[in-house]
Parts: C-alpha cells; sequence; structure tokens
C-alpha cells in the first residue's frame, strides 16, 4: 500500500473505532436501564445533609431547590449558600424555607474566599454548620425526584463506599441554543459517563451529585483541598478513590435544567467543559475524539472514496454511522426524565457544533465561568487570568 493510500485510509480506522465506542454505549445504556427498572424503594434512611451552592438566579430555580427539600426522607438538613447578600436568588431561597417550615433548612450568606474557585469557597463555608455525617453536594440547575435522596443513600449500607454520585440529563428549558446543550449531555455526556462502570470501578464524582462520608472528606482535607481546582467534581471521586473506598453509581438520573440564552453562551460553556476535561484527563481527552462518530465518518468517507473510488463503500460507511448515531440518540430519550426527547433533526447541527469546540479546546487553557476568565494550568489548578 501506497504511503498516500495509508494515510487515506487512517480516518476509515478511527471510523471503526467510534462505531465500537457507540456499541459500548448502547451497552452501557441498556444496562443502566435494567438497574433503573430494578431499583426499589431503600428503607435504609442514615440522616443526611445536603449543600446547596447559589450563584444568581437560575432557570426555575425555586423548582429546582424545592425537588431537594420535598423529599420521602426522614432526617435530612438542607444547607442552602450564597457569598453576597445582595444576590439575587436569596429572596427565591427564603420562599422556598418558608414552604417547608417543618424541614431544617437555613441560607448561610458569606463572602469568605478559600481559593480562585468561589464553588468550593462557598461549599466550605456552608459545611461549617453541617450537621450529619453523609453530606451531597448538588448543583443549583439540577431537579430531582422524592425518591433521589433514598436512592442517593442506599449505597452507603456498604461501608466499602466512600463517595457516591449521580449521572444527569439535559432539558431543555429554552430555544435553539438550549435544545443543543440538552442533547449535549444527553446523547454525549450521559453514555459515556456510565462506560467506565461497565467495565471496572468508577474514580470520579459528578457535579449533579457528590455524595460523601465525612470522615472521608475530612480526611482528604475537606472542600480546602479543593479551593483552586475548576474540575471539584472530579477530584472529590478522585480523592475517595485514594483512599481505597468506592466511588458508587447511583440508579438515578438527575434532571439538569438547561437555559442557554444565546449559542455564543453555549459555545463559552461547552469549551469550559471541554478544558476542564483536557486538564485532568489530557491522554483520555485527546482519544475521546473516536466519540465524533459522525465527522469521523464524513472524513472517512471522503478518505476512502478518494484512496478506492469506490462511492458504495464510502456511503455505506457513511450510512452505518448514521443509524448508530440514530440509534443511540433514540435509547438515550427511552431512560432520561423528560421523556419524548429525542429531537433527531437537530443532530446535523449538534453533530457540527461538537468537532468544533473540540477542535478550539486545544488553543489556550482559558475559560469563562460565572462571568469571569480564569486559567486552568497544567496541574489542574484555576487561577484568574492576567
Amino acid at each position: 500500500m501506497q504511503m498516500l493510500d495509508l494515510i487515506l485510509f487512517v480516518p476509515a480506522v478511527l471510523a471503526g473505532a467510534s462505531f465500537i465506542y457507540v456499541c459500548i454505549c448502547v451497552v452501557s445504556v441498556l444496562r443502566f436501564r435494567a438497574r433503573l427498572k430494578a431499583r426499589g424503594a431503600s428503607t435504609f434512611q442514615p440522616p443526611v445533609t445536603i449543600l446547596k451552592p447559589i450563584c444568581g438566579l437560575e432557570h426555575e430555580l425555586a423548582k429546582n431547590l424545592r425537588s431537594f427539600c420535598d423529599q420521602d426522607y426522614t432526617d435530612l438538613q438542607v444547607i442552602f449558600g450564597v457569598r453576597e447578600n445582595t444576590d439575587a436568588a436569596i429572596p427565591v431561597i427564603k420562599r422556598v424555607i418558608a414552604e417547608f417550615p417543618d424541614r431544617d433548612l437555613s441560607l448561610v450568606i458569606d463572602d469568605t474566599v478559600i481559593g480562585s474557585n468561589y464553588k468550593v469557597s462557598n461549599l466550605a463555608n456552608m459545611f461549617e454548620t453541617a450537621r450529619h455525617d453523609i453530606i451531597v453536594v448538588a448543583d443549583s440547575d439540577m431537579r430531582v425526584g422524592p425518591n433521589y435522596l433514598q436512592a442517593v443513600a442506599a449505597p452507603f449500607q456498604d461501608p466499602g463506599v466512600g463517595a457516591a454520585t449521580c449521572v444527569y440529563s439535559g432539558r431543555a428549558a429554552g430555544g435553539l441554543a438550549s435544545r443543543l446543550g440538552a442533547m449535549f449531555v444527553n446523547d454525549w455526556f450521559l453514555p459515556s459517563a456510565l462506560i467506565p462502570a461497565l467495565f471496572g470501578r468508577l474514580t470520579y464524582c459528578f457535579g449533579a451529585t457528590m455524595a460523601i462520608r465525612r470522615a472521608n472528606l475530612v480526611d482528604f482535607g475537606a472542600f480546602g483541598a479543593l479551593a483552586n481546582i475548576l474540575a471539584d467534581d472530579y477530584m472529590f471521586g478522585r480523592f475517595v478513590h485514594q483512599q481505597g473506598d468506592r466511588v458508587a453509581l447511583v440508579p438515578y438520573i438527575v434532571e439538569n435544567v438547561i437555559d442557554e440564552p444565546h449559542m455564543k453562551g453555549l459555545f463559552l460553556h461547552e469549551l469550559r467543559w471541554a478544558r476542564t476535561i483536557r486538564s485532568v484527563e489530557p491522554l483520555g481527552y485527546a482519544l475521546s475524539a473516536i466519540t465524533e462518530v459522525i465527522a469521523l465518518a464524513v472524513l472517512a468517507a471522503i478518505c476512502l472514496y478518494a484512496a478506492t473510488g469506490t462511492l458504495g463503500l464510502a456511503g455505506s460507511l457513511l450510512g452505518a454511522a448514521l443509524v448508530l448515531r440514530l440509534a443511540l440518540h433514540f435509547l438515550v430519550s427511552t431512560i432520561i426524565p423528560s421523556r419524548g426527547s429525542a429531537t433527531p433533526w437537530l443532530l446535523p447541527l449538534r453533530d457540527l457544533l461538537s468537532p468544533l469546540v473540540r477542535l478550539v479546546s486545544f488553543f489556550g487553557r482559558k475559560v469563562i465561568w460565572r462571568e469571569h476568565e480564569m486559567v486552568i494550568h497544567a496541574d489542574i489548578h484555576l487561577k484568574p487570568a492576567e
């Protein structure tokens, strides 16, 4: 085979790898769907403290916060936290607290900063008033059902479990940008997040839910150990794994309410995600290019046609990619809370945007986070841009 032909066939090899990846995703989703169906109500209900870091008004914030208070759970403490007493979310938080007079709910307003990750500083301030030995951290744009905490607490029956986490799905609350953002979560993040549990132990957490024993948290330095790290959820689980304890994947899907006002905001949001993942897993992130099944199939089809002149082979490869992509898209829609979310007509646009974000992510380390320009350094620490 000539060198040119070999070069032209490389994209075909990558496309083949992407086909295998999608098939693994399908198996992972099917296995997780079986776990979801098999999950029953748990009678194990240890006292739990939920920490809810908040910064500004999220879309339907009251509904999101209320869902964490309205739990079929007995001994529950929920602490809401903001940094500034002028935060627009404070009136909403106070209304939610007033709706549950029988619950142990409180608001912490504290501008103490322990590092460049303001969310972690917020958590550290709230943690000072946490009463229980199981601590759950969940972002403010997440929404759950009344049996959520039962599911999250259940893995802690096993003394070898030090932390537990949940995957999440996306529910669009706005227009096109929100729909595309939800598709990224559902079609890319969700199936890929299930793969590690298929092949071995999970070694990190997801921001949708990070639950941990107080002893594990204190042992690795509590929130101070995460103060300057952007990927706090990743390291949250990694520290527990390094302690020799397990990180359990809970058979529950938290709902992420996505309200992207415009395409620029969506692009910057996904660029932050991409550069965060690249900073903590550079090799894994580079290899994850095989997740771009349509982009690789198009490139492979062009190269195969150029190398062989056979249109049928190139067309068959592209057709196979489309079938696999659609199969995964519809399969994921059967397990997420907002059923009927399948939007196949948006797949071409979604699958053009993802490779673009990936390409740009390799050129720089700056991210926009809460309207602040930050730089992710090689040691995965986060610092303000100069």
